[in-house]
């Protein structure tokens, strides 16, 4: 499964598109923020009941923008 998320980040899960949302970070092909996934963990939600309240995500998408936002706040932090 790793290797899958590895190659998921390579095609940019998380986009930004001024004219979708205000340019705000959403998974690719969807109108869905990626602050949406960070609500939910926040607020102690499973990443299954976020999968299953927005089906357009697959595991494998929001497991790979996790990784990507992780590695994004690493070299910042840094």
């Amino acid at each position: 499964m790793r290797h899958n998320v590895a190659v998921m980040a390579r095609t940019e899960i998380i986009t930004k598109t001024p004219q979708v949302l205000g340019g705000a970070p959403i998974f690719r092909n969807t109108r869905l923020p990626f602050q949406a996934l960070l609500d939910y963990l926040e607020d102690g939600q499973t990443l299954d009941e976020f999968l299953d309240d927005f089906p357009t995500v697959t595991r494998e998408a929001a497991v790979a923008a996790l990784e990507e936002a992780k590695t994004t706040l690493v070299k910042h932090l840094g």
